[in-house]
């Protein structure tokens, strides 16, 4: 398929990323439908990428080759079972809901869609995000490189295996931005605390987390191994390190990434 049309019901912050990542992909405006409940975001993605919109999500349904649900899971439900059961052949449905099991999506839109579940992150609104991807059965492979091509327009995709294991991948990625700038946070509280001013505190630390993020990124050797080079014996980092050993930080961050892995699951279960 050299020029599917790809619809959006939903138009907020993750679709409208999706979407300026898209058009720089090649993807021309034309072949881009958006709709939102509120008419004001549909105007303004028209305005801004010269996309067309609609007001009726059935009609935008019936048009598209692929249909991206980016509305809230509270939601999803009643929006997937007011679309039209007959849809356009071989049409692929992508969902960027959190807690939403493929189990639920095809009793609501019908067995034998073929759907693609995806859980992105907020650094997707920068082209920096990545996302974990599962399919199912119903997926071709053309589908899934269609999949893989509008979500790697904001940043890196990886299959998952196994549905289950979006928990785990809500735990790392999905809920992982809030983890470091919490980290950010305590960072440039403490540097002030040390005399720093405010802004100095902030930048330094900002600044940091780029750097060593993008050394690890780029480096051919694992985290431990960056840190430890860090680590000169008996100097200043070597004791902020024993510090955070002391307080055991691993665990800590293994209980709050159980945590959020648990609650992914129960999201699941609510939503069902």
């Amino acid at each position: 398929m050299s020029a599917p049309i790809i619809g959006f019901i939903g138009a907020g912050n993750m679709a409208t990323s999706l979407i300026g990542g898209m058009l720089q992909q090649n993807i021309k405006p034309e072949q881009i439908i958006a709709s939102d409940r509120t008419p004001e975001q549909c105007e303004r993605l028209s305005k801004q990428f010269s996309i067309r919109t609609s007001a009726d999500n059935a009609v935008l349904a019936a048009e598209c080759d692929v249909l991206l649900l980016a509305v809230k899971p509270q939601v999803m439900q009643a929006v997937c079972r007011a679309l039209p059961g007959e849809r356009k052949p071989g049409q692929l449905i992508i969902s960027i809901a959190a807690g939403i099991d493929c189990t639920s999506l095809e009793s609501w839109l019908g067995n034998g869609s073929a759907i693609v579940r995806c859980m992105p992150n907020t650094p997707s609104l920068r082209r920096q995000g990545v996302s974990g991807l599962f399919a199912n059965a119903s997926v071709s492979d053309t589908q899934k490189q269609q999949a893989e091509s509008i979500l790697s327009a904001v940043g890196i995709s990886l299959w998952l295996e196994q549905e289950e294991l979006i928990d785990a991948v809500t735990a790392v990625s999905g809920s992982g931005p809030a983890y470091f700038f919490y980290m950010m946070e305590a960072m440039t509280d403490a540097g002030e605390r040390l005399g720093l001013p405010r802004e100095t505190a902030e930048r330094l630390t900002l600044f940091t987390a780029l750097g060593a993020a993008d050394m690890a990124v780029h480096s051919d050797v694992d985290a431990a191994e960056l840190r430890r080079r860090v680590c000169s014996p008996g100097g200043t980092t070597e004791q902020a390190i024993n510090s955070f050993t002391r307080d055991d930080l691993p665990a800590i961050v293994d209980r709050a990434m159980q945590a959020a892995a648990t609650r992914a699951a129960e999201m699941t279960k609510e939503f069902a």
